[in-house]
């Protein structure tokens, strides 16, 4: 299960039919764990320790860095990582700085 922070929780298959809607992915796993065990289809890898500056950059650095669009704080954005901890660790860093 993944779980928001108003408790919502969702399996793997709900995920998979969030993705359809135009969610924003962010695996948050360190890039050494990507290469290990492989990279989630349709995600954009930003390790933990990365997050903080990767939110707050602008829009073409990030699109740079990330080869990716950059969320809105109205965008619908789902983190995932191996065992829980640091999703959630990002989703209450990315609520401080705004996202719902």
């Amino acid at each position: 299960k993944l779980c928001s922070a108003a408790g919502h929780c969702v399996s793997h298959e709900e995920l998979k039919d969030l993705k359809k809607n135009n969610i924003i992915h962010i695996d948050v796993r360190e890039r050494w764990e990507i290469d290990r065990f492989g990279k989630i289809p349709e995600s954009i890898n930003i390790p933990l320790s990365e997050l903080a500056e990767a939110l707050q950059m602008s829009p073409g650095d990030f699109r740079e860095q990330y080869h990716q669009k950059m969320p809105t704080k109205a965008d619908h954005v789902v983190f995932s990582c191996l065992a829980g901890v640091r999703s959630k660790q990002a989703l209450d860093f990315a609520m401080s700085l705004g996202f719902s």
